[in-house]
């Protein structure tokens, strides 16, 4: 088995898209780990404001494998037939894949958006504080603590199947600051 992280965001019909994409990660992959969902402006389109969070599973597909999987995920959410430009119903990214490190099948594992980007970044750390990231001995939290970017992550209330992933903890340091500083105590 190989443990992952998965970055998965919608910015159409979010929270529709976000439970129908965990449900199929589910039937994919059993049993998964959530963080905490965040609001993010969209990042790299034009697009209205994102939801993401970062998912954490055991798999047995190869990676060529899985990523068509997902691949058939986003597309039975609607990602092939969308029609308009920067609205993403699901996206679903390979961050990390066991200790791949560096070009993998067309990919760059860990995927670069772990390092440079506080809505993938800030739930990893929530979820994987202390998971060391392959090719490097940097952790999640290590990364979040020295994050310095000027992106702007909230965190919503979210629940699945009844379950709240966003603790109550997080979502009134909403109301205090709309990104806390990394390293004060919510990663």
């Amino acid at each position: 088995m190989t443990v992952l992280f998965l970055g998965v965001g919608s910015n159409t019909e979010r929270e529709h898209h976000l439970r129908r994409g965990l449900d199929a990660l589910e039937q994919l992959l059993g049993p998964l780990d959530l963080s905490p969902v965040f609001e993010s402006d969209a990042v790299g389109i034009l697009g209205t404001r994102f939801y993401n969070m970062v998912v954490g599973a055991e798999c047995q597909l190869d990676l060529v494998d899985l990523n068509a999987a997902l691949k058939a995920i986003e597309a039975a959410c609607g990602r092939r037939e969308q029609s308009s430009p920067g609205r993403i119903t699901l996206d679903i990214d390979i961050l990390v894949y066991g200790d791949l490190a560096g070009e993998h099948q067309g990919m760059t594992l860990p995927r670069p958006e772990v390092r440079r980007n506080a809505f993938v970044l800030w739930p990893l750390a929530l979820l994987a504080p202390h998971v060391s990231l392959p090719g490097g001995e940097q952790t999640p939290a290590d990364l979040w603590a020295g994050w310095r970017g000027n992106q702007k992550v909230w965190p919503v209330a979210f629940e699945w199947r009844g379950q709240p992933l966003t603790p109550e903890l997080l979502l009134r340091q909403r109301l205090s600051s709309a990104n806390p500083a990394p390293g004060s105590g919510a990663a």
